[in-house]
């Protein structure tokens, strides 16, 4: 009952806020978008190599975060743990696994990676995967890319809890002060901007940002302030010869919010100045896939419905992050009717999404390439293949769906 319940929410929703919809402020884009093409970006988690302080603080076996991957066990009858890799467990920094990656990839119709990046002790974190294993990929030409600044606090024991168990106090926390902030912006344009590889909208860089939250608090809470270091980003990228910037708030998951909070989040995307909305799983998590598509689908009826900017459709193909939590369980986990196929019907909702929005980019963003850790990834792997990414291919590529379009 609950799960029906859950769904007739979702509809009613959905159905209010289409009719509800305002008008949204007209976003002309050059005829770059004319040709209809899908960009079609899969989030990469790159933690499984051996970061000099992930080594120190975290995961001192040299293979990263695969460490806790290959511990994860089950909880429940038929639970898939620990996750198979059909390549097996292969570093994210070796350029010779990314140019298979980046084949694999183009080949099912993708043809972006956003990379996860982070700074942490005042320096980089995780970023071999991206310097060492795409940039030096010999093949990379084929693939765009662009940075999410990965800007979120943690806690101990939430990449390692083997080792520091039930320890919760902070590891890092992703504040910034001005210096700090500067260095990341200069290190950002020299050395992704200047890629000639890099997804720009209209010539502007993507840069997206996940914990506006944390953002905030670097600039002290205020979101005048807040818009002045968005602001000086945008000035220092348009002295390295850009355009501009294009600056993406990146929500994460959600959830359904109260009209309350809708109308304070899309007046915070406009005060600070953000040109769109991504999101990096696709919100309202249940454990039957059909009833988590159904709720993801109702939360982009509600953003789309009140945002003034491009809001960027994202289809999560599941969720399970049990290797990183013992006391979670069956409840915790997406299992049912958790297929390629489910997965496929949704991609093509957001395919349809895109493209009710000539106005934008047809970007569709993908949880994920390759989050072992939370269940959620299109690699192949022992249990189903390479059905997801044949699901990708089957309705970007070849339009399997297209014709049965409702009218």
């Amino acid at each position: 009952m609950k799960n029906i319940w859950l769904n007739l929410m979702a509809l009613a929703l959905c159905f209010c806020f289409s009719c509800a919809k305002v008008q949204k402020t007209e976003v002309v884009y050059l005829d770059e978008y004319a040709d209809n093409q899908y960009y079609v970006a899969a989030y990469i988690w790159p933690s499984c190599h051996d970061d000099p302080l992930g080594h120190k603080m975290l995961w001192d076996e040299g293979i990263g975060e695969w460490e806790v991957i290959k511990k994860g066990n089950p909880r429940f009858e038929g639970h898939y743990q620990p996750r198979q890799p059909f390549w097996g467990y292969e570093l994210d920094n070796d350029p010779k696994v990314v140019e298979r990656w980046i084949d694999v990839a183009t080949d099912h119709g993708v043809n972006v990676f956003v990379y996860d990046w982070y700074w942490y002790e005042n320096g980089p974190y995780l970023e071999s995967a991206l310097n060492d294993g795409f940039l030096k990929a010999s093949n990379n030409s084929k693939m765009q890319f662009y940075i999410m600044w990965a800007n979120h606090d943690v806690k101990y024991n939430y990449w390692n809890v083997h080792r520091y168990k039930d320890r919760e106090d902070i590891l890092w926390n992703s504040k910034v002060d001005w210096e700090n902030y500067k260095i990341i912006v200069e290190r950002v344009i020299q050395q992704y901007f200047k890629q000639p590889n890099y997804f720009k909208i209209n010539g502007e860089p993507v840069f997206s940002i996940f914990s506006i939250d944390k953002l905030k608090e670097s600039f002290g809470g205020s979101l005048d302030e807040t818009r002045k270091a968005l602001d000086y980003f945008r000035e220092e990228v348009q002295k390295a010869g850009f355009p501009g910037l294009h600056i993406q708030w990146n929500q994460g998951g959600g959830s359904l919010m109260s009209a309350e909070s809708a109308q304070r989040f899309a007046e915070n995307v406009n005060a600070m100045g953000f040109n769109s909305v991504a999101m990096y799983n696709m919100g309202g998590i249940s454990e039957d896939y059909l009833v988590y598509g159904a709720n993801s689908r109702a939360i982009r009826e509600q953003m789309d419905a009140i945002l003034d900017v491009p809001l960027f459709p994202c289809v999560s193909i599941g969720w399970d992050d049990t290797p990183r939590f013992p006391a979670k369980g069956v409840h915790d986990v997406v299992h049912y009717n958790n297929t390629p196929e489910s997965f496929a019907l949704l991609l093509q909702k957001a395919k349809e999404y895109a493209d009710s929005h000539p106005e934008q980019p047809r970007l569709i963003t993908i949880n994920a390439w390759n989050e072992w850790v939370e269940g959620s990834y299109l690699l192949p792997d022992m249990k189903n293949g390479f059905g997801y990414l044949e699901a990708v291919k089957d309705v970007i590529i070849n339009g399997k769906y297209d014709k049965y379009k409702k009218r």
